[in-house]
């Protein structure tokens, strides 16, 4: 499924017109966008929690060549699935 088909879910699910539920989806995905910018986390209960992630720095390899290579310390998105989600894909 892909962000269109989405819309068209969500559209259908709400009785909403495609561009309302359009801007409901981009406000949802711009929302929890801001909220991890800021390090906050997001929980959505009995759907998952979105949270940001530390990666250490480490060391990696050149797969052309085979050299060490420094990979930076970064920061990443990650998400939990809540239990109902868990249960639901089983």
């Amino acid at each position: 499924m892909n962000k269109s088909d989405l819309v068209t879910a969500i559209a259908e699910s709400t009785n909403l017109s495609k561009a309302t539920a359009e801007k409901a989806l981009d406000g949802f995905m711009d929302s929890i966008e801001g909220a991890l910018s800021k390090g906050e986390s997001v929980t959505l209960v009995g759907f998952g929690t979105f949270s940001v992630s530390e990666r250490e720095a480490r060391t990696g390899r050149n797969p052309q060549t085979g050299e060490p290579i420094q990979i930076s310390a970064k920061k990443m998105p990650k998400f939990k699935p809540g239990k109902r989600l868990a249960d639901s894909v089983k």
